[in-house]
């Protein structure tokens, strides 16, 4: 059997353009990964996404809720490394920390995970998300898991999140001619912060992945940014550019969605998402925090002009 990467999320955020590009580095007779497989784990295995990955060259699909990957499967099917892109909620702590001791004891050599907003990252954090991967990069760097090699990937801030209140009011007026809801967004008018596609995100752990030596990603937390800085103005910009009239209500810094995710028990965990937010209207998410070795791995490439054309034909 051949060497193999698994990657968890396959038909996620991230988790598709890790896939595409790692299945375009198999099928080069004289790259590195040209003796590996890929197995892209999803739960939803019916799905058009999940079909178009399982017709790549040397993809299979695994359909399983990951935490339920043991030891003894990674071991069986000789996987060498990993991609993880977590979930958000509350047990993200326990179950994402579950699977990296079931990685160490199933023999993986290296794990590629991602994290998030790198200023935010600290045990005194006030939002509990930050603080999870805080308290997961700290134990993967223990001398517990010497054993595995170990990357954050950090992106600040992603286009599709910061753009679908401005997709939105596209489509809708394309189909009316009219602006029924606002122009909503997380972002300020004038702070500047440096988003990036997801696909570029995971393009680049894809490079990391592919690297044949990698222990010089070992312990590292990549800060990711897009090619450029925006604000909450230049989307406006963008709308107004795409509808031909001016915008006729603008909402900077909404964050009423949070307000109909805190349901049920956990909702004080979840409204605690307002303060990793602040950190991008502080101004401190801009290109300048990118990390220096990301453009000698794989620079980010799609400006937020790209990501919203290309969301307005989705």
């Amino acid at each position: 059997m051949a060497p193999t990467i698994l990657i968890i999320g396959a038909t996620g955020n991230t988790g598709r353009s890790v896939v595409l590009t790692l299945s375009e580095f198999t099928q080069n007779p004289n790259h590195y990964l040209a003796s590996h497989r890929l197995i892209a784990q999803t739960r939803t295995a019916t799905s058009d996404a999940a079909k178009q990955l399982a017709s790549l060259p040397n993809v299979s699909i695994l359909d399983q809720n990951w935490i339920d990957i043991t030891s003894d499967w990674l071991h069986s099917n000789e996987v060498t490394k990993v991609f993880i892109a977590a979930h958000t909620g509350p047990t993200v702590f326990s179950e994402e920390s579950h699977f990296h001791v079931t990685a160490l004891n199933g023999g993986v050599k290296h794990v590629v995970r991602i994290s998030t907003t790198a200023a935010n990252v600290r045990p005194g954090f006030r939002a509990y998300y930050s603080r999870t991967h805080w308290a997961i990069e700290t134990m993967l760097a223990s001398e517990d898991f010497k054993g595995m090699m170990w990357t954050s990937l950090q992106p600040n801030f992603f286009t599709n999140f910061i753009l679908a209140g401005a997709v939105a009011v596209v489509k809708e007026f394309r189909e009316t001619g009219k602006q029924s809801m606002p122009l909503s967004m997380v972002p300020s008018k004038d702070a500047r912060v440096g988003v990036i596609d997801p696909k570029d995100v995971g393009a680049f752990a894809a490079y990391v992945l592919a690297d044949e030596n990698p222990e010089v990603h070992n312990g590292k937390k990549y800060v990711l940014n897009g090619p450029e800085d925006v604000t909450g103005q230049d989307i406006v910009d963008l709308v107004e550019k795409e509808i031909g009239v001016p915008v006729e209500k603008v909402i900077f810094k909404d964050l009423s969605f949070l307000e109909q995710m805190a349901q049920g028990p956990h909702n004080v965990l979840t409204l605690s998402f307002k303060y990793a937010i602040e950190t991008v209207w502080e101004g401190k998410c801009g290109i300048d925090t990118t990390s220096k070795e990301v453009f000698g791995i794989r620079a980010p490439k799609t400006t937020l002009a790209q990501a919203f054309k290309e969301a307005l034909e989705e």
